[in-house]
């Protein structure tokens, strides 16, 4: 048995989590809408598409719950999950390709969506490209937004030194395009995959693998030569330009325009899709587009720190902070100097980390009341905060230095002083208050 989106959307069809959406759609901006009103609520599957005959899904892991479900977890365990599958990737099977029933050699015949007032086109958001790693022959995936800009062409957006642009600049160097296939419509722990930075030869699809209990399937693509889940929806194959750019700009995590950047263009050769397929759709800088990103990361985190610094028990990336900039950290603190190290090994694991608040463990570092209580209770400015001038930080964050990627950041120890009492911040309980219920009362 091999898995795919549709199995996906039968599972959280069957748990009420999938909203349908039977009424006639625009790509321009509608969907978007749509999407955005149910943000930590429902997928959603629209059916009637205005300008194309295939189905658009979003929202797919919008919520915490349905990630587990992507995983094979529940939610006390998607880090658990997630930290496994990278430390046991395996490779999977090969078989026969189910998106060959249907081709095509044009980019309009896809439901590519129009999202914000000010982006330049339509983007496909949930792409996930495969090449070869030429210097360690491993195959690589990874997510990359494209710009449609005609029949036949994308412009598609990299981060320069990361592993789908070192392999172009190679390929560039030794003056060659890239040959590539891209996927969109695969079942969400490939995305979930595919949006994990895993280390320079690694293969992300073996990480989806174990996340999918040893069931994902791949077959290969006739003209990229490359690898792809035989039962994804759509495949593009082509390549990648060693000598031609598009301008755009985007609107990212952050739900703020990314600046105007020059970027590669990719060129279709053909592209294969399945009978009735869906087009899977992610609205920048909402729910979806934040857990895939940060969810990841956030387990990465867990693991790395813990085996750091073993008083911390728990970290989180605040939905405030976007799921990327802030890091809530729970600590058992034992000595004075515990929050100072917890900090910086927080800014030494995730380079985008803005600001790291260290916590107690009687506070929980996902609630922000609870967080922010710490603050107004445990911390003093004149001794309990870091401040780091001038570092590397996120791309993203519009206050920074965008030319040299340059940030300040800041680290808040909202921990009990061990040189108070500690009955000073003693929260108070009531007792056998968790044996009342008011439905016995009211």
């Amino acid at each position: 048995m091999t898995v795919g989106l549709r199995d996906y959307l039968k599972q959280i069809s069957k748990a009420k989590e999938l909203a349908i959406v039977k009424k006639q759609v625009s790509t321009k901006y509608e969907i978007a809408a749509v999407t955005a009103k149910l943000d930590g609520s429902k997928a959603v599957l629209f059916e009637n598409i205005k300008e194309s005959k295939f189905r658009v899904v979003s929202n797919l892991v919008g919520t915490k719950k349905r990630f587990a479900v992507a995983v094979g977890s529940t939610e006390d365990k998607i880090h658990d999950k997630v930290s496994y599958a990278i430390n046991h990737a395996t490779a999977p099977k090969t078989t026969k390709a189910k998106f060959m029933e249907n081709h095509s050699k044009n980019l309009y015949d896809l439901p590519i969506i129009t999202h914000f007032e000010k982006e330049p086109g339509a983007f496909i958001t949930s792409s996930i490209v495969y090449t070869h790693n030429q210097e360690t022959r491993t195959q690589n995936s990874s997510f990359h937004r494209l710009l449609r800009l005609g029949e036949h062409h994308f412009s598609i957006r990299m981060v320069e030194g990361r592993h789908l642009h070192r392999s172009y600049t190679y390929a560039k160097e030794h003056g060659e395009d890239l040959r590539v296939a891209i996927t969109v419509g695969v079942h969400p722990a490939v995305s979930i995959a595919g949006a994990y930075q895993a280390d320079w030869g690694k293969d992300e699809l073996e990480i989806a693998n174990v996340l999918l209990n040893k069931k994902l399937a791949l077959a290969i693509c006739p003209y990229s030569k490359t690898l792809v889940p035989s039962e994804a929806e759509i495949v593009l194959e082509g390549r990648i330009l060693k000598d031609k750019t598009h301008k755009e700009w985007m609107v990212e995590m952050l739900r703020t325009y990314d600046f105007k950047r020059e970027q590669p263009v990719f060129e279709l050769e053909r592209m294969y899709f399945r009978d009735n397929p869906i087009f899977h759709d992610i609205l920048s800088g909402y729910a979806e587009h934040r857990l895939l990103m940060g969810m990841p990361i956030e387990a990465k985190l867990n693991k790395n720190l813990r085996q750091a610094l073993p008083q911390i028990k728990k970290v989180v990336l605040s939905d405030g902070g976007c799921n990327w900039l802030h890091a809530i950290v729970q600590i058992s603190k034992k000595r004075e100097s515990d929050p100072k190290k917890t900090i910086d090994a927080a800014f030494g694991a995730h380079r985008s980390l803005k600001h790291v608040i260290v916590v107690d463990d009687d506070i929980d570092p996902s609630n922000p009341v609870e967080v922010e209580y710490a603050i107004a209770t445990r911390f003093q400015a004149d001794k309990n905060l870091v401040i780091i001038p001038k570092v590397r930080g996120s791309s993203l964050d519009p206050s920074s230095d965008q030319k040299k990627l340059l940030t300040t950041k800041m680290g808040m120890d909202a921990t009990k002083s061990f040189s108070k009492s500690p009955e000073g911040f003693e929260i108070a309980k009531i007792p056998r208050s968790e044996k009342i219920s008011l439905k016995d009362y009211l």
